[in-house]
């Protein structure tokens, strides 16, 4: 446009065509010039200079971090709009194919795609207060699991269909394992105890001999024997302790502080620890080679459940509804949590890169902007030429 404008101031006299090609770039240059500087003022400060309202999103960084978790507080993170959202989405459905689909085409490309937006994502969080959050969820989920009367209906399922026997078999066998390690103390035990002429005359040896033989033969015999009376008496106490876990408030009470007393202990709380950094440290990896997860067993096993979402109608139709109802929920338990985390992670950016990552991100369009203001300047600069004629 200023080639234009010397051109055109040059050649005027020669021709009146030339004062319109004058007015149209000497406008033109105006509109160029400022939306330069107003994109530019966006992103830095032109040239340098610390002209007031320059730098804006640098300066307005924080802002903006709020801006974007109020956002999505308000359009992804309520219940109504998560349940709206997720009515006619058929999350079971998508991922059954995703998981049945061998992947041809640009399928593989899809989920490494997906695979390392997630791994990045795991990477860019804020490790500790996105762990702090899931661990204060899974924490709160115990502690308000009334575990008595479920370890009640385990215990009696378990034995309605008989598989407490071989849990009873194992501690006859561990039993008899562990009594034959120790034979020697409780001999040593036996002799200490026994009275003097007992030792005296060796009767202390035969009386070990006595009840250890006694011992090994009824653990033999109830290993053997599944009507044993020992065995009988072990599942009536099974039964009894089924019973108390569901209808005891006392055993209730008891197996209430026991496990409030696990939840408080360190080790409970390190152990909680090293889970999450374990499984935040698998899925990286994992994501980090997609492919291996659709391989093998795994892969076969992935693969039939796929398989069974799409043809299964019943159980498409409670994995959406489980889907709608989690997703509802953690909305309500952590929206706030996660908006938080958002806004935070924005805040702990350096302005220059919040700078560059957005002005990356629109790219090309600034450009066109630049380009735009051009034109519209070199139009209204013709617009005011045809008043200053007509007038």
């Amino acid at each position: 446009m200023a080639g234009l404008y010397l051109l055109s101031r040059h050649f005027a006299p020669l021709h009146p065509g030339w004062e319109w090609a004058k007015a149209f770039s000497e406008a033109a240059m105006v509109g160029a010039l400022a939306d330069w500087f107003a994109v530019t003022a966006l992103f830095r400060h032109p040239m340098g200079l610390p002209i007031p309202h320059t730098a804006i999103i640098p300066a307005k960084k924080d802002q903006i971090a709020e801006s974007m978790a109020g956002f999505l507080r308000a359009n992804f993170l309520t219940p109504q709009v998560v349940a709206r959202r997720l009515s006619g989405l058929d999350v079971a459905g998508a991922l059954g194919g995703f998981l049945a689909d061998p992947g041809e085409g640009g399928e593989p490309r899809l989920r490494q795609g997906a695979a390392g937006l997630l791994g990045d994502m795991l990477q860019s969080l804020p490790g500790e207060q996105l762990g702090d959050m899931l661990k204060s969820t899974v924490r709160g989920q115990l502690e308000r699991l009334d575990l008595a009367p479920l370890l009640g209906q385990l215990l009696e399922g378990a034995m309605a269909d008989g598989r407490h026997r071989g849990v009873i078999e194992a501690m006859l066998r561990w039993t008899g394992i562990t009594l034959e390690a120790n034979e020697d103390l409780l001999r040593k035990m036996i002799h200490d105890r026994a009275h003097t002429l007992l030792r005296w005359t060796g009767l202390d040896e035969t009386l070990a001999n006595t009840i250890l033989d006694g011992l090994y033969k009824m653990l033999a015999e109830c290993i053997v024997d599944p009507q044993h009376p020992l065995r009988t008496k072990l599942e009536d106490l099974l039964a009894g302790l089924a019973h108390d876990l569901r209808h005891d408030p006392a055993m209730q009470a008891k197996v209430a502080r026991m496990k409030a007393e696990i939840l408080a202990n360190r080790a409970m709380g390190a152990w909680i620890d090293g889970l999450w950094e374990r499984a935040r440290g698998a899925a990286i990896e994992a994501l980090s080679h997609p492919g291996g997860l659709l391989q093998g067993r795994m892969g076969a096993g992935l693969a039939g459940f796929g398989a069974g979402l799409q043809t299964d109608a019943r159980l498409r139709h409670q994995v959406n509804r489980f889907a709608r109802r989690s997703l509802a929920g953690l909305a309500v338990r952590h929206g706030a949590g996660i908006v938080k985390l958002v806004s935070d992670t924005v805040r702990r950016w350096d302005a220059r890169t919040v700078s560059e990552r957005i002005e990356g991100a629109v790219g090309r369009d600034l450009q066109f902007i630049r380009i735009n203001g051009t034109l519209v300047g070199g139009i209204v600069g013709l617009l005011l030429h045809s008043i200053e004629k007509l007038l």
